[in-house]
């Protein structure tokens, strides 16, 4: 019985940002727990090698590279997916950047950088699943936000104002489609080691920051994300909606 809670076969994955670090290994942890799983991104070959390296492991998944910004794209992508394979029923938008520089000289075209792919993807990827998820009675929706949807740090203004707006569309979302039969919900990661994050990894100042100030001592690793993936695509979540699912270390709640 607890186990049908968590299992995901049957049910179709589409994984934005997943040719690499924390998406690669959330879309793995999916088709591990039974999901027939689509891998996203802008680069064609980064995408196939996932996919291969994926395979080698004995699990299967199909690709579909495009631009989660772009909101035809973004549609079009859905509607080819679906024909192509079945309904999308679990939609994890994780596609994200970060520039970080003192807000003072953040540039214009940064700003809309960032913004665009953080918080109008996250958007354009619900809207185009959620239009689809509501006709049908169902879907689950996972956002990927961060512990800065609540802190901030010095030179992450772009990036910790989209990640802000990921918790709040995340709700506003949740207020709409609940009565509709879809979940969504968010995922807010601490600090994790990750491609995007290497550079704050190699600092040894700022590491030896991180490790003082999480309550765990460390920085977290991609693999710990994905029981609260599973958790928040399977059945055992079906009463969950609108909740910002912190796996952090303890760094939220601590001082």
């Amino acid at each position: 019985m607890a186990a049908a809670l968590f299992d995901l076969k049957g049910r179709r994955a589409l994984v934005t940002g997943s040719s690499q670090g924390i998406g690669l290994a959330l879309a793995r942890g999916l088709a591990e727990a039974g999901a027939a799983v689509v891998l996203n991104g802008r680069d064609p070959a980064r995408l196939e090698a996932a996919r291969a390296g994926l395979a080698a492991t004995g699990l299967a998944a199909e690709t579909a590279p495009f631009d989660v910004s772009d909101a035809a794209a973004a549609e079009a992508a859905l509607e080819g997916i679906e024909a192509r394979l079945g309904p999308v029923d679990i939609l994890v938008n994780n596609a994200g950047i970060t520039r970080r520089m003192p807000a003072l000289e953040v540039p214009e075209t940064t700003w809309h950088e960032v913004l665009r792919t953080n918080l109008d993807g996250v958007f354009f990827m619900a809207q185009a699943a959620g239009r689809r998820m509501v006709a049908r009675g169902h879907g689950k929706i996972i956002n990927i936000a961060s512990v800065q949807s609540d802190l901030a740090r010095p030179g992450t203004a772009p990036y910790a104002t989209s990640k802000g707006g990921v918790r709040m569309l995340t709700r506003a979302l949740c207020a709409e489609w609940a009565p509709r039969g879809v979940q969504v919900n968010a995922i807010a990661p601490g600090y994790f080691a990750t491609e995007l994050t290497r550079p704050l990894v190699e600092d040894t100042d700022f590491t030896a920051w991180l490790r003082r100030r999480t309550p765990a001592g460390r920085w977290g690793r991609v693999e710990e994300l994905v029981g609260a993936c599973v958790f928040l695509a399977a059945p055992a979540s079906d009463f969950v909606n609108g909740q910002m699912l912190y796996v952090d270390g303890g760094l939220t709640a601590a001082v």
